[in-house]
């Protein structure tokens, strides 16, 4: 059976469980850093590569188009009915996305999304907004940052001793709007409930560690704030008690009678 898995929070667990499992790894052998530095060496400059030949030639076949996508309301991408295999064709058109709803959500384990789920397996493709495309066309060094942001995000998404597909799509400042990630082959069904009791301990242990970090923060500020009074205090005093001196000197001379 195949998997998937859409916007933000449902690749999070993914992402936890591929950082542990392959830490010494992206999952797809080459890194982008490294793909980079021999298109350098082939080319003279990375820089002389667009947005599109960086994302092709990390992801030989990885489908490419240039539309404003991130828009979709993330209900309408979340449905397991939604034609998300669209994209993984050259021809995909406007339509696509003022896709709507209609009737209740196929459940994921249907013939109709197993089959569409399948027909993209391993694959890639990726939606870039217009506005994004010609910023990145006049910043080569943007591009570069948003072709690291997008490798890194799927190596993050992979699931060790699996075929992934990827679908990604931009907003125009670069950042990841919207994705879907599926996975295919074997017969994993999810985390087992040990493995999620302890992905939720470590989460906790997590928030315990920021919140005490917080709470510390927070004391030192006060610490400070204290310390900066005293000063203040101290200078104010210093500052009375010299002139009360110079007062009685001055008293004392005969000057002030």
């Amino acid at each position: 059976m195949d998997f998937g898995v859409t916007g933000k929070v449902g690749g999070y667990y993914l992402a936890e469980q591929y950082r542990k499992n392959t830490a010494a790894s992206t999952g797809s052998g080459v890194s982008f850093a490294e793909l980079a530095a021999a298109k350098a060496a082939e080319k003279g400059t990375v820089a002389g590569m667009s947005f599109k030949d960086m994302w092709q030639s990390r992801f030989p076949g990885a489908y490419y188009h240039v539309m404003d996508a991130s828009n979709i309301p993330q209900g309408v991408w979340e449905r397991n009915d939604f034609p998300f295999e669209k994209f993984f064709r050259n021809d995909v058109d406007e339509s696509t996305m003022n896709w709507k709803p209609n009737g209740a959500n196929p459940a994921m384990d249907s013939a109709g999304v197993q089959s569409r789920l399948h027909s993209i397996a391993g694959q890639k493709s990726i939606v870039v907004p217009p506005e994004l495309e010609e910023k990145m066309k006049n910043d080569p060094a943007l591009a570069q940052q948003v072709m690291a942001k997008v490798d890194g995000f799927i190596a993050a998404n992979q699931v060790p001793g699996r075929v992934c597909s990827h679908l990604i799509v931009l907003d125009e400042n670069g950042e990841i709007a919207r994705f879907r990630a599926s996975s295919h082959g074997g017969n994993i069904t999810g985390p087992t409930e040990e493995e999620m009791r302890q992905f939720e301990a470590e989460q906790a242990a997590k928030k315990k560690r920021r919140e005490e970090y917080a709470r510390l923060n927070e004391e030192s500020a006060l610490r400070r704030r204290l310390m900066e009074q005293d000063v203040d205090e101290r200078y104010y005093k210093s500052c009375i008690t010299k002139k009360a001196v110079s007062a009685a000197a001055y008293e004392a001379s005969g000057i002030l009678k």
